[in-house]
């Protein structure tokens, strides 16, 4: 047997255990353990960019001419299909009865006047932002007050509503300071429980995916939405983390997401020049959503989401 030969058949063997590890990967993502560097939380981050090796994988399989390297190379693109094809069609179908913008605006942010702008040109009812400076709120609120008659403040995070507000408390992520709140709004006389939240950061580093202490937040933001006694819930604001990342099962299980339902694409929102994840998130309960979309960039690291809901 030649060199050539044996080194081809290396070559296909190689495409095939790629593609099927990848196919594994996509499939089973949940059993990949975070016992290590958080490795499982970090891949389902960023799980949609592995459907990039697909096309790699199936033209190094065609160059070799092997149709079982071919075949292997296609079962991981037919799992990426059945995963994220449903996300992709434009499924927004009218305005609804009311509207959420929800924002990151960063706390360095010194472009208020520009980032309000853009929010405002989506003509929200409902307009919720985090990681809030002091002075940033004070500045937010000589621009939005005169148009929103309504607004909760706790901490770094706040709302602003042209629908009265019946009530607000501060939801306790055990931090030490406010970084989420529950207010209920009269929408039409329609009270819906109105979430915002900031869960705690994660980073990429030699440990790997730090997000104890997200996790730890995400687990008390989901215990008070389990405790919620309003039918129709909206939790608006910076998760730091995806709909698929497991640390946030306790609220994802309990909550639709407005992109997923009535959006069109996956609505990536951060970083904010090149999105390559959907961390801002708009999920909601008791309710349909009938439009999701991501905004044009503001001086935020984050770009914002917008999402219209109906009572019907």
């Amino acid at each position: 047997m030649s060199r050539s030969s044996t080194g081809g058949k290396i070559f296909s063997g190689a495409i095939i255990v790629l593609s099927l590890l990848l196919a594994a990967i996509l499939l089973l993502h949940r059993f990949i353990p975070n016992r290590w560097f958080n490795l499982g939380s970090l891949i389902e981050t960023f799980l949609p960019w592995f459907g990039l090796a697909v096309p790699v994988l199936l033209l190094l399989a065609a160059i070799r001419r092997k149709p079982v390297a071919i075949v292997c190379a296609i079962v991981p693109g037919l799992v990426w299909f059945q995963m994220y094809a449903g996300l992709i069609p434009d499924k927004r179908s009218g305005e609804g009865d009311f509207r959420v913008v929800a924002h990151n605006v960063n706390a360095d942010n010194a472009d208020t006047a520009g980032t309000a702008a853009t929010l405002l040109a989506a003509e929200p009812d409902v307009i919720v932002l985090v990681e809030l400076t002091e002075d940033q709120r004070y500045a937010w609120s000589e621009l939005l007050d005169g148009q929103y008659e309504y607004s909760v403040s706790y901490g770094t995070v706040a709302l602003w509503s042209t629908h009265p507000v019946l009530d607000s408390y501060e939801v306790d992520l055990d931090l030490g300071w406010a970084r989420a709140f529950r207010a209920a709004v009269d929408i039409d006389g329609e009270p819906v429980a109105f979430y915002v939240a900031h869960l705690l950061s994660v980073r990429v580093n030699t440990e790997g995916f730090t997000s104890a202490q997200r996790n730890e937040t995400a687990l008390l933001l989901g215990e008070a939405l389990a405790d919620e006694e309003l039918e129709r819930v909206v939790l608006a604001g910076d998760l730091n983390g995806t709909s698929q990342d497991r640390a946030l099962a306790p609220i994802t299980y309990q909550l639709h997401s407005a992109q997923a339902d009535a959006g069109k694409g996956f609505g990536f929102t951060w970083p904010a020049d090149t999105p390559m994840a959907r961390i801002d998130q708009v999920l909601y309960r008791g309710m349909e959503a009938t439009g999701s979309e991501v905004l044009d960039a503001t001086a935020s690291d984050h770009r914002p989401v917008m999402a219209d809901f109906s009572f019907s």
